[in-house]
């Protein structure tokens, strides 16, 4: 399941490689997607020698596999950070993203990157929606963020009411990335792929152990979706949420504004330039990572829903992407707790990282070379409401039953003597008594250990990307037990 995005960019560079062992840099970036990319390029400028490590390529995970919206309109965001926290944090949030969505579109205009300027769209279709929709709405207003309401909609079905922010933005992720690589190589940065940052000590300077040896630098930056290293207990802070789009050719005329529903589950739209004409994009049908009954049937749930919908369309891709949810609903950044002032993290983003990627940059750069922005420092300072630290004991509960149940299980089950038909996996117990995962996928059966490298978490098969993801912390893994993403760092054991 391949995005859109790497159809449209087949010409892109093939991941670099060279010697890193005993390298030294001012600071080490680890993830090449918007976060990592705009960090770097930030303190480039600035004349630091920057090493920016990625453990496949650029864009591989969430970046490349967005719906790239730009937008200060976020669905119920802002309702929802207002649960948490006071109103000088929700104030602050804005802000950021303010800052962060006019940092992108002026350098895209700057360097004649092509992007679309919409209105965004939040709209309920149910009476519950409505409710919150007013809530989204009185709390937009409350931090300047103008919308207006509206029932007049392009979509082909009916509405309660919506929300729009006129003058956003949608943007092709892989051109932004793509020119972000150059900016930041034009300024003396270093870019290496295909090197996993594996673990980092808490000293000054930092030793940074990879894939591919250990360097040295005095700070280290992990922008890798949830941060790799443990210590300030992010993971417990975070829920993964894996959710889907596919994009379609319809024969009707297809709404140009960035359309999100409010109700659940979600219906997420936008348009798609492409060289043969515009495509209709769809999303949705969001979950807790390796917590579906079917991730196949999220997909043709989607497609089923869109069919319905706009009659005639067909399906062009399909793919996944994963985002992480704060608990308090503000993304984290800053310096890592117990990283000995060295290592900073920035998370959390709540499928919003267009915006919040480039805020967090801008926010990381400021306080590595001693800027001063207020909202950042308001974020860093929030106090958390208790509706915040409720949720987090909620979704920690979660993860406690989730692990109890699947050991449960897996160790009831033994794996079954029959090869799993193609594209499916099971988990079951292996003749040591652990769980073992056995799969098929393209002819080839592998057998990996059934259990988590991070947290020791019984993994599930992913019938529609046919992985092994964790349903505790969202570390994924390829059928063959290679590590795609996720707190994770080191990949499963092959079995034979």
């Amino acid at each position: 399941m391949e995005s859109i995005w790497f159809d449209l960019h087949p010409d892109l560079e093939a991941p670099s490689a060279a010697p890193i062992e005993g390298e030294r840099a001012d600071t080490v970036v680890a993830g090449a997607g918007i976060t990592g990319l705009t960090t770097a390029l930030l303190l480039a400028r600035s004349g630091q020698d920057v090493l920016l490590l990625e453990d496949r390529h650029v864009g591989a995970v969430t970046t490349g596999h967005t719906t790239a919206k730009v937008s200060l309109l976020q669905g119920n965001v802002y309702a929802e950070i207002l649960k948490h926290h006071s109103r000088g944090v929700l104030h602050a949030y804005a802000e950021g993203n303010r800052e962060g969505q006019a940092w992108l579109t002026r350098l895209l205009d700057e360097h004649g990157v092509a992007y679309e300027r919409r209105t965004a769209w939040t709209y309920a279709t149910t009476r519950l929606g409505y409710e919150d929709l007013r809530k989204e709405f009185e709390a937009c207003r409350a931090v300047d963020v103008d919308v207006q309401w509206s029932t007049d909609t392009e979509l082909p079905y009916r509405v309660e009411g919506a929300l729009m922010l006129p003058d956003q933005a949608q943007i092709d992720p892989l051109a932004v990335l793509d020119l972000l690589r150059s900016e930041f190589l034009a300024h003396g940065g270093r870019l290496v792929e295909g090197t996993r940052v594996t673990n980092a000590t808490s000293d000054n300077p930092v030793t940074i152990t990879t894939t591919r040896g250990k360097v040295v630098a005095d700070r280290l930056v992990l922008a890798t979706g949830t941060p790799i290293l443990d210590r300030g207990g992010y993971f417990a802070k975070l829920v993964p949420q894996r959710s889907y789009a596919s994009t379609y050719r319809v024969p009707i005329a297809i709404p140009q504004g960035m359309y999100l529903s409010i109700d659940q589950p979600t219906r997420s739209l936008r348009t798609v330039p492409t060289p043969d004409g515009d495509l209709l994009m769809v999303g949705g049908n969001g979950h807790i990572t390796g917590r579906a009954d079917s991730e196949a049937a999220a997909v043709q749930d989607l497609e089923d829903w869109t069919r319905l919908q706009f009659p005639g369309a067909e399906r062009t891709h399909a793919w996944s992407a994963q985002d992480y949810q704060s608990v308090n609903r503000v993304p984290f950044v800053g310096k890592l707790p117990r990283g000995g002032g060295s290592i900073y993290v920035a998370t959390g983003y709540n499928k919003w990282g267009m915006t919040n990627g480039v805020a967090a940059a801008l926010n990381l750069s400021g306080q590595i070379l001693g800027g001063s922005m207020p909202w950042a420092e308001t974020l860093g300072n929030r106090v958390t409401k208790p509706a915040g630290v409720l949720s987090a004991i909620k979704e920690n509960a979660g993860v406690a039953g989730e692990l109890v149940k699947d050991w449960v299980t897996a160790e009831l089950r033994p794996v079954p003597s029959e090869i799993p038909s193609d594209g499916d996996g099971v988990v079951g117990r292996g003749e040591s008594g652990r769980p073992v995962g056995v799969s098929t996928v393209d002819g080839q059966t592998c057998k990996v250990t059934g259990v988590c490298t991070h947290l020791g978490g019984v993994l599930r098969w992913n019938d529609a990307e046919r992985t092994w993801d964790c349903p505790l912390h969202g570390s994924r893994f390829g059928a063959d037990g290679t590590r795609l993403e996720g707190p994770a760092v080191e990949d499963l054991e092959q079995l034979g």
